[in-house]
């Protein structure tokens, strides 16, 4: 049977098309950012990492500040921010909301990588585990043989 064989598709295009998941999420990334920065234009002095904007829905917009005393920064200018939000928007959003999330602030603590336990095993040693494999059960033998097959590379970890 003859394989069809298919253009592939400019992912582009995707993006660009009107319905469906995708182009919902890029069309809201879109809204998102030209509503970032209008509060960037509107407050200049705000640093970048204590604020972002979390959603929009209906009529309303979220930001999330890192601490009290920057959303209530953001309280004094809550007038003009939504002045301009209602001039560029058409009237779409009316009302802003802060929220304060402080644990956006926090970073995770990393754990400290364990290196690896080199251990070497010297030659005698692994001649006295070779004698005593010689009287062990058939287990015991070969897990005493493998052990004792270490001494010969000294990289072994164990």
């Amino acid at each position: 049977m003859a394989r069809k064989t298919k253009k592939p598709l400019d992912t582009s295009s995707l993006m660009k098309s009107s319905t469906g998941t995708l182009a919902y999420i890029a069309a809201k990334t879109n809204s998102l950012t030209i509503l970032a920065d209008i509060v960037r234009q509107t407050c200049p002095d705000l640093p970048a990492e204590v604020w972002h904007i979390a959603n929009f829905k209906q009529n309303s917009i979220v930001i999330e500040v890192i601490s009290a005393t920057w959303g209530q920064r953001l309280q004094f200018e809550r007038v003009k921010i939504s002045q301009k939000l209602s001039d560029v928007s058409a009237g779409e959003f009316t009302q802003i909301e802060i929220k304060v999330s402080p644990y956006r602030n926090q970073q995770q603590i990393k754990q400290p990588i364990n290196p690896p336990i080199v251990r070497n095993i010297s030659q005698k040693t692994a001649q006295q585990l070779n004698e005593i494999a010689e009287n062990a059960p058939e287990s015991l033998k070969r897990k005493l043989q493998r052990l004792a097959s270490l001494a010969d590379n000294p990289k072994n970890t164990i």
